[in-house]
């Protein structure tokens, strides 16, 4: 009976017990699903906040070549990644990856560091989310109520902080639910950005009466040091190309599905690098579409334009629309597709970020772990993770109150937190004994090494220029808090495991040798 059972076992979860793990989540999960809940934690509009100041800091040219070459640099760390989901199909996914490439040696510490920095990237990056949601809410009602010259609302401080809020808390209801829930709005979510993502990228360029020619777009380049402060062009250009960085992540939540992914050792990978190309050819197309419908580039900045300055998307699209038509109607429907792409991708990150502290915590990585591990009995999801995680998220925008540059901050915390656990597993696959790797049927073969180091370079120069200030001069109002907010974090992680952690802390643990040696005691 047990060969049977073996034989009839779907491929990743036989993979998952070889690896020590028994089968707790539900495996009912589609290619199809998975990629659509993957699709949406990056999102086609993603960027939308930042695409004024990084037009703002190089001109049109950077920010639509700087894509392309950001596009090349990241397919490199998507296949790395993709190779080792395969042999690695696991819900804990980059640390489980980190602790098992790196030996017995270092696999504990680098299991340790990957394990803190994903999970601090993946729940700041709730943040990051509702922050671009509530922001976007912000201009529908502005423009609704009568724009910013005509009288209308703009949304204050107070306001603002219980749009987020509510956002957050809205996700964490929903991923309470079974993960077939989420999967429902993650293929909600794939048509909602495939069509309304050719919708907005289709009609914004018709409907604008006024248009840039194709040379402003593709080679203009122009910089600002009188508003930015910034005279070094090369320095302009690598803060132009942000955007890029920034949208170009995410595509490991298709890894922290795969406990609960039917045959995940395959459709992890096709997950992981079907997002990519997708969001790649989307989110490019958007960035033109935008650019394309400039009316007046010097305006877009004006705090006392109908938007307020706040968000030139909105008043690109409010530029189109109000001139041609008259009125600012299809604009908020535009806005609200792209709202819709924050809702879902918010919604998925907190999946992802709840699958990471549940992971992190069946392996006792995090304080008070029994508590953030339980599955709730129905709906077999890690409930009090994901509230956990929803909690942090609310904290971390309580600053809004008093300072904008939180969103900078957040964003940059997010970015170095989870782009910089992909270096983790990717440099020990990188300097690993190559007949120590067990591949799984997506291998790289003798091109494993090479894009394995091409990935983890450009991991560390993303991570390095998302610490860089993005304002001169510097004053307590545009200072980029990541830096400190980051050495903070990671030096108390560092103290824990050097005087406690390294004694206790082994990498993951193999619940079916724990399960097997309770019964054997017995």
């Amino acid at each position: 009976m047990t060969q049977v059972h073996t034989l009839e076992m779907d491929s990743g979860e036989k993979r998952l017990n070889e690896l020590g793990y028994k089968q707790e989540l539900r495996r009912e999960m589609t290619l199809f699903k998975t990629l659509a809940i993957t699709f949406s934690s990056m999102a086609v509009f993603i960027g939308t906040p930042l695409y004024g100041p990084s037009l703002r800091y190089a001109g049109p040219a950077t920010l639509i070549w700087g894509w392309v070459v950001v596009t090349f640099f990241t397919s490199f760390v998507g296949l790395a990644m993709a190779e080792i989901c395969s042999s690695f199909p696991t819900t804990g996914s980059l640390y489980f990856w980190a602790a098992h490439l790196s030996g017995p040696r270092w696999g504990p510490f680098a299991s340790w560091v990957c394990a803190w920095l994903e999970t601090i990237g993946v729940v700041s990056a709730i943040s990051a989310q509702a922050y671009s949601g509530s922001q976007v809410i912000q201009m529908i009602i502005l423009l609704s109520t009568g724009t910013n010259k005509g009288g209308g609302y703009f949304a204050p401080r107070s306001v603002f902080l219980c749009i987020y809020i509510g956002l957050t808390l809205i996700w964490a209801v929903l991923n309470t639910f079974k993960l077939q829930v989420i999967a429902f709005f993650g293929i909600i979510s794939i048509w909602w950005q495939v069509v309304g993502g050719l919708v907005v990228i289709i009609m914004l360029p018709l409907v604008a009466q006024t248009t840039q020619p194709a040379s402003y777009v593709f080679t203009h380049f122009e910089t600002a040091p009188e508003f930015t402060g910034i005279h070094s062009k090369p320095y302009a250009v690598v803060l132009s190309v942000l955007l890029s960085n920034y949208c170009l992540y995410g595509y490991d939540t298709a890894a922290h599905l795969t406990e609960e992914t039917k045959r995940a050792d395959k459709t992890g990978p096709i997950a992981i690098l079907s997002s990519i190309g997708i969001i790649s050819v989307f989110g490019w197309a958007y960035n033109l579409a935008l650019t394309f419908s400039i009316k007046d580039p010097n305006y877009l900045y004006d705090e006392s334009n109908e938007t307020a300055g706040v968000l030139v998307p909105a008043q690109i699209i409010y530029d189109a629309f109000h001139g041609r038509f008259n009125n600012s109607a299809g604009a908020v429907v535009f806005l609200c597709i792209i709202w819709g792409s924050f809702f879902f991708c918010g919604l998925s990150v907190t999946t992802s970020a709840a699958r990471v502290v549940y992971a992190v915590s069946r392996d006792r990585g995090i304080p008070f772990s029994p508590i953030w591990r339980r599955i709730h009995p129905k709906s077999k999801v890690p409930t009090n993770a994901v509230w956990l995680s929803t909690s942090i998220a609310i904290l971390l925008g309580l600053p809004i109150l008093k300072l904008d540059v939180i969103f900078t901050a957040v964003i940059s915390v997010s970015t170095i937190g989870w782009v910089g656990s992909y270096a983790v597993p990717i440099f020990a696959r990188l300097v690993m004994a190559e007949e120590n790797f067990k591949p799984g049927p997506f291998y790289l073969g003798k091109a494993s090494r090479p894009i394995c180091l091409v990935a983890f370079l450009w991991i560390c120069y993303t991570c390095s220029v998302f610490l860089l200030p993005t304002v001169y001069p510097l004053s307590w109002s545009t200072f980029n808090y990541a830096p400190i907010a980051l050495a903070l974090a990671l030096t108390l992680i560092l103290l824990w495991w050097v005087f406690d952690a390294r004694t206790w802390f082994k990498g993951p643990v193999r619940d079916i040798d724990m399960q097997n040696g309770n019964n054997a005691m017995s």
